[in-house]
């Protein structure tokens, strides 16, 4: 009998089943059950099913054809006292019985046999077991009708009486046709053989009982399958050995089979609609059954907390097999619950997002009806469900026609959970959301997870703006925000802005803006270019994403700052700046020298050296031109100094120049460059000034200044002039007067003139020859090479006797040389003759001489003219006279 409890009332109870003897009630505890035939089964939601056997303790069997059958089921609740009973009385006609009717249920074996006649039972005394079962009469008078002794084969025998046997778990009884031996499994007297493949628990066993006719001995034998399943992904294959030689020991055929579900037969039209099959090999009878069949559930489990499924069905197989010598038959039912092994269903995962719509979608299955989603972590804090919906996430449960579920949930990018990176340079915005669907499994609530991890780029991100402007001085920075906002990592040149260097470059922000004022020399700029009044400074700044660095804007400004890098002073001092430029990255300006090694910087730090110096030292050379002198130097740095192999080059190399012109100044720049390339200076220029006094006497100390002139001086009385080269400190010059003259008017060149020096020496034709007078260095002249002092007597022009005009003005030329090359000569020295050489100049009264000519590349002219001088006439005239 089968007896079906619905979960409805079953559901968090607990089960007690009593079976119902005449006024008694007694308590079916496992042991009890399996030894009184009865079993039950219980899926994890409380469908329950309750089996008894017809041959089962406590039930009312009339001549083996009708039986009533009394249970008292008690549900307890969650409190003890409130207890539910509900009796279940069932009456049950059954006539099929076989010769022998084998039971295998989920809790115990069970065979019956008919009792035959006593001449029928001498016919068969030869198929006893043992030779002892058969010869021993043991003395029965006095006994009560019914079993006395069991002997059991394991395969060694052992006896017991009925008390003992039931003490030991087994039951055994007789009815008023049949005897019965029922054993749980695994009991002492029970053991496993393999048939066919199959592993069996079988028992066999002797029994001994007293009937009216005299004494009997029926011998008994069970087994049961314990095994034989096999899987597929999709099929359940059941193989029963065809033959149990436990049970068969003469030839036979099948001459029924069935196939049943819970116990109740099938069909074929019931089978075909299930996809069920059974049928036969040589060794065995197959049963298929596919997996996921609605006759069987499926439960959900969690081993090292992953989501696996198992399928469970209770298939039956029920066998009738006849003797082909006697004609006898057994019956053999086989009640066998079958469970799949685990099998992982890791969840799928659809991301059903659009990027467009801002909201992450995603929907996650499936599941199992009995998995109930808890909770979900992100990647700040864990929400219930009830939390989710109240945060705005909305989290769904969809339940599927085939009665699994799955869950979805969307969220919107704007959430506090969402993660969020920017990638300015593709105007992308990544958006990322870590999730963790916390679920448990019902009825039991064990917890498992599954991680989820979605993400979404959109184009929503607008770049920050940088720009950038200078001034003499400074770099000034400003940078607009873009959108969404993020904390930028700024990098200035190869350091990134800490609040220290922020200070110190007068960072300011606001909600939209931020600026930088950063000095062209600061150390985080970059020297790219130096001319001789400026330099080329770049300023980098970069903003990254401070996650993943991504490089969110840039700025690379380059500006021209003033800076004088060489000067020429009118004293004969030079001075250099050398700076480290990018493209020179291993100069060390500290080891700068002149192209004397021994003239270092008189400063220097990591990116400026600085010299200061004479242009008659540090091995400084000078050129003359027809416009300038040319003073050259070099800003050296040689790596091979010292080294075993030199290099015939410098490692660096920066020429620096000076050229001196009169009342005239330029600066042209010079520029660095790579060190397979020499780097060069333009000429730098300075003034080199030549100028011509008159003294008030032969002393040369006291001298007319431009408001004395025109200066009045008596006819014959001495004029004391004085040419100096200014602003020199090169002992390697001297000034030459090449030729002085004068004239009646302002204009060099005009007519009448009268000669005073001649190529360097006086006007031998002058009756008063002009006289030169030595130069000695004293507080005001430092290099006498540099001044010529002479006179002349004070003169008129007349013509006919007749003063032509009552002032003169007094012109030089004069030359400056190079007092180490004598080629010109102009250049051999104030009034040095030549032999043979002609010095009359009368030709210069009639205009044929030419002054002022280009001197040599080692002289440089220089053009010179005093003011008007008055005569007075208290002497008397002295008189060039003119035709």
């Amino acid at each position: 009998m089968r007896l079906s409890l619905d979960k409805a009332l079953a559901l968090g109870n607990q089960l007690e089943v009593e079976a119902i003897n005449g006024s008694q009630h007694i308590v079916l505890t496992p042991s009890l059950a399996a030894q009184c035939g009865y079993s039950m089964e219980s899926d994890p939601w409380g469908n329950t099913r309750i089996y008894t056997s017809l041959m089962a303790c406590y039930v009312d069997n009339k001549e083996d054809t009708t039986f009533n059958i009394g249970l008292r089921l008690k549900m307890y609740s969650q409190r003890p006292s409130d207890i539910v009973s509900h009796n279940v009385m069932q009456t049950c006609s059954y006539t099929r019985w076989a010769s022998r009717e084998i039971l295998c249920d989920r809790n115990y074996m069970e065979v019956s046999n008919y009792m035959a006649l006593p001449d029928a039972q001498a016919e068969a005394k030869g198929q006893s077991w043992e030779d002892s079962s058969k010869n021993v009469t043991p003395d029965v008078s006095g006994a009560a009708h019914g079993i006395w002794k069991l002997t059991f084969y394991t395969p060694e025998p052992v006896s017991m009486v009925l008390r003992e046997a039931e003490q030991a778990g087994y039951g055994a009884m007789s009815t008023s046709n049949r005897l019965v031996m029922r054993s749980p499994y695994n009991t002492a007297e029970t053991y496993s053989e393999d048939v066919a493949g199959v592993p069996m628990e079988v028992f066999r066993v002797s029994v001994y009982y007293k009937a009216p006719q005299g004494l009997s001995v029926v011998n008994l034998a069970a087994a049961c399958p314990t095994g034989g399943v096999l899987f597929t992904e999709d099929v359940i294959s059941w193989h029963v050995p065809r033959r149990v030689t436990p049970l068969l020991d003469d030839s036979f055929k099948i001459a029924e089979m069935h196939m049943g579900i819970n116990g109740q037969r099938l069909d074929k039209s019931q089978m075909a609609t299930q996809g069920y099959t059974l049928a036969t090999t040589d060794f065995h009878i197959v049963l298929e059954i596919p997996v996921g069949s609605p006759d069987g559930y499926y439960k959900s489990h969690a081993p090292d907390y992953q989501y696996h499924i198992t399928y469970t069905v209770e298939p039956m197989l029920e066998v009738l097999w006849r003797a082909d010598n006697t004609q006898e038959n057994t019956r053999y039912k086989i009640l066998f619950p079958i469970t799949t092994p685990l099998m992982p269903r890791p969840p799928h995962i659809q991301d059903d997002t659009v990027s467009e719509d801002r909201v992450f979608s995603v929907h996650l299955g499936t599941f199992l009806h009995d998995v109930e989603l808890k909770n979900i972590t992100f990647s700040t804090e864990v929400l219930t469900v009830e939390e989710c919906s109240a945060r705005g996430f909305t989290v769904q449960e969809q339940r599927l026609p085939s009665g699994t579920k799955s869950f979805s949930l969307q969220v919107p990018f704007d959430a506090d959970v969402v993660l969020t990176q920017h990638n300015f340079e593709h105007l992308v915005t990544a958006y990322f959301l870590h999730l963790i669907f916390g679920f448990i499994i019902l009825p039991e609530e064990t917890p498992f997870a599954h991680p989820v991890e979605l993400q979404a780029f959109l184009q929503d991100g607008v770049p920050p703006k940088i720009t950038g402007t200078c001034d003499e001085n400074w770099f000034y920075i400003d940078v607009k925000y873009g959108s969404p906002s993020i904390n930028f990592k700024i990098t200035v040149g190869l350091r990134e802005l800490t609040p220290e260097l922020a200070e110190g470059y007068n960072f300011q922000e606001n909600s939209t803006h931020f600026s930088l004022t950063v000095p062209y020399n600061a150390m985080d700029s970059a020297f790219e270019l130096i001319t001789s009044d400026s330099v080329r400074a770049r300023l980098d700044l970069i903003l990254s994403d401070p996650i993943n660095n991504w490089v969110v804007a840039d700025l690379y400004l380059a500006c021209s700052f003033p800076l004088m890098t060489t000067k020429c002073y009118s004293n004969g001092t030079m001075t250099a700046l050398a700076v480290k430029v990018e493209s020179v990255p291993n100069l060390i300006p500290n080891l700068l020298t002149l192209k004397d090694k021994s003239c270092k910087p008189v400063f220097s730090d990591e990116r400026f050296a600085y010299f200061s110096f004479s242009v008659d030292s540090c091995g400084t050379t000078r050129t003359f031109f027809d416009h300038y002198m040319l003073y050259e130097n070099e800003i050296g740095l040689d790596y091979n100094d010292g080294a075993a192999y030199k290099s015939t080059d410098p490692d660096y190399r920066q020429t620096i120049s000076c050229y001196y012109v009169v009342n005239d100044t330029q600066t042209v720049a010079f520029s660095y460059k790579p060190r397979s390339v020499e780097p060069t200076a333009e000429i730098g220029s300075g003034q080199l000034v030549v100028q011509m006094q008159l003294a008030q006497d032969s002393l040369y100390e006291v001298f007319y200044q431009a408001e004395d002139y025109p200066v009045v001086q008596y006819l014959r009385q001495p004029l004391y002039f004085e040419v100096e080269l200014m602003h020199s400190a090169d002992p390697q010059l001297e000034l030459i007067l090449e030729n002085c003259w004068a004239t009646l008017h302002e204009d060099r060149t005009s007519m009448p003139s009268w000669d005073i020096i001649v190529d360097g020496c006086e006007n031998l034709d002058d009756s008063y020859v002009t006289m030169f007078h030595p130069v000695q260095s004293d507080t005001r002249v430092a290099i006498p090479s540099h001044v010529k002092r002479f006179s002349v007597k004070m003169f008129t022009f007349t013509k006919d006797k007749e003063v032509l005009k009552d002032e003169i003005y007094v012109h030089c030329d004069a030359v400056i040389c190079d007092t180490n090359s004598q080629a010109d000569p102009a250049c051999r020295g104030q009034c040095v003759h030549p032999t043979g050489m002609s010095i009359a100049r009368n030709q210069a009264i009639k205009g044929g001489i030419k002054r002022g000519q280009s001197s040599s590349d080692s002289t440089h002219q220089r053009q010179l003219s005093s003011g008007p001088i008055l005569q007075l006439n208290s002497l008397k005239p002295l008189n060039k006279q003119f035709s």
